[in-house]
């Protein structure tokens, strides 16, 4: 077993064990991936100040995010075919989550299903949601989340076009997987991977199958997908589905001033800055880059989340201190999951956390309270 010391530890592993299409889905940005980049570099551009002499013996990185409790200021972040990346992955994910004492987000893409979540778990999770063109299916869909007793409802805002992602188009990504010469010969490379998606039950859109009108079969899901995203959603759709929801709402894809003012406006309990992991508008500003503006426009107004390049427990410190109640993980948790299945993602918290404990005391900070633009260093 490899000594696993950081994240990228987990992505070199995943790497290694995920077919390539799954890896590459999960791992890229669209056209150039400018700003798939960005997300990173600007967040690693950023200084910490260094303190010394300070007692910080007694440390916590305990607070609360949309009024639950959680053992650090981080939420795993919805994350499409994570089932894909290891059989049962969002299983796997919200198990951790739950042990840990973080949120987990279900996405709609996801393997397993709503119920198939609220039936392994005994907390309550949160559920995102894609706006399709077929208001009755998302109506259904709200009321399944709200069977299932989700405690939040995740409205992505920032797909109603699909940005281009050309590595999915050259490896020919479908689910399943399209069977050309390249993907059999790379499967045949990862033995482990199609062992345990054979033992699975759930190999298609859980969230979909059998609750789509005329739409069974795997690649009738996918065709009807492909036609679902909708250029029409404004922010009366958005008012229409907090009325339908009735609870939490977080508002995910945020990167204006100006939307995120419209957001409150429309009764977010939550915003969430984030440019879809730079897989939509490729040349958009860096989540941590819009973060400071959106903050000021509405953060004595709403929790303010934050979501792009998170990589590392100093990531969300630098999140925390330009004024983030926390911050979202998706590509971190993916590495572990498709390096270690449930030990990985156990792996990727605790790493998250102990970097994040060990740079909050390098800073002369305590307490999640205490983190603060001060914590930054002046260049």
């Amino acid at each position: 077993m490899p000594v696993i010391t950081c994240i990228e530890d987990l992505r070199q592993l995943a790497k290694r064990r995920v077919p390539r299409a799954f890896y590459d889905y999960a791992n890229s940005g669209s056209y150039t991936e400018s700003t798939y980049r960005a997300n990173s570099e600007d967040l690693a551009a950023i200084k910490l100040r260094q303190r010394v002499a300070i007692n910080v013996d007694e440390r916590s990185t305990k607070t609360t995010l949309l009024g639950q409790e959680v053992s650090m200021p981080v939420a795993i972040a919805p994350t499409g075919l994570a089932g894909m990346q290891w059989a049962d992955g969002e299983i796997l994910g919200a198990q951790a989550a739950e042990k840990f004492g973080i949120p987990f987000t279900l996405s709609t893409m996801s393997i397993c299903s709503i119920e198939d979540v609220a039936a392994a778990t005994t907390k309550p999770f949160w559920f995102q949601l894609y706006v399709m063109r077929d208001r009755e299916f998302i109506a259904s869909l709200i009321q399944r989340a709200k069977a299932a007793k989700c405690s939040a409802l995740v409205l992505t805002l920032d797909l109603q076009i699909l940005g281009q992602r050309h590595k999915d188009l050259k490896n020919g990504m479908t689910v399943p997987l399209r069977p050309s010469l390249a993907n059999l010969l790379d499967l045949a490379t990862k033995p482990g991977w199609a062992l345990r998606m054979l033992g699975s039950k759930r190999k298609t859109f859980g969230n979909l199958a059998g609750h789509v009108k005329d739409a069974e079969g795997i690649n009738s899901l996918a065709r009807w997908t492909a036609r679902q995203f909708d250029p029409t959603l404004c922010w009366k759709d958005v008012e229409w589905i907090k009325a339908q929801w009735g609870g939490k709402l977080i508002m995910k894809g945020i990167l204006d001033p100006e939307d995120a003012r419209m957001a409150v406006s429309c009764g977010a309990d939550a915003i969430v800055v984030s440019n879809h992991g730079g897989r939509q508008l490729d040349g958009a500003l860096s989540s941590i880059a819009a973060l400071p503006a959106v903050v000021d426009a509405v953060g004595h107004k709403t929790e303010v989340l934050f979501d792009g390049g998170v990589r590392s427990g100093q990531d969300v410190l630098k999140a925390l201190a330009l004024g983030a109640r926390g911050a979202m993980i998706g590509r971190a948790f993916l590495y572990g999951l498709g390096a270690m299945g449930r030990p990985g993602v156990d792996a990727a918290l605790s790493i998250i956390q102990r970097e994040l404990d060990v740079s909050m005391a390098l800073t002369g900070t305590r307490t999640i309270e205490e983190i603060g633009p001060h914590i930054l260093a002046r260049r």
